[in-house]
C-alpha cells in the first residue's frame, strides 16, 4: 500500500495522486487493494494517465492531458463513462 498519497476529493470519485518514483507494481499493489483510482504522472511526455481497479485487473486511462486539474477532471469523467466510479 502507498502510504501519504494525496487526493483530489472534490468530486466523486476521489483520486489519489501519486508521486514521481513509485513503480507501476507498487501502483498495482496499491489499487489491487484498496480499488481506488490513482493519477500518475507526468510522464516523459509530460502526459499524465489514470489508473484504476476493474475487478480482475489494473486498466490504465492513458493521454489525460499534460495539467493535473485537466487530467484530474478527464480521468473522472472517464471513470463515470466507463461504469467505474
Amino acid at each position: 500500500m502507498l502510504d501519504d498519497l494525496a487526493y483530489d476529493d472534490s468530486d466523486a470519485p476521489a483520486i489519489g495522486l501519486v508521486p514521481a518514483g513509485v513503480s507501476w507494481d507498487e501502483i498495482r499493489d496499491h489499487i489491487k487493494i484498496a480499488h481506488s483510482p490513482l493519477l500518475t504522472g507526468p510522464d516523459r511526455d509530460g502526459q499524465y494517465t489514470g489508473a484504476y481497479w476493474s475487478g480482475t485487473e489494473m486498466l490504465l486511462a492513458d493521454d489525460l492531458g499534460d495539467d493535473q486539474d485537466q487530467a484530474i477532471d478527464e480521468f473522472r469523467d472517464f471513470l463515470h463513462e466507463h461504469g467505474q466510479a
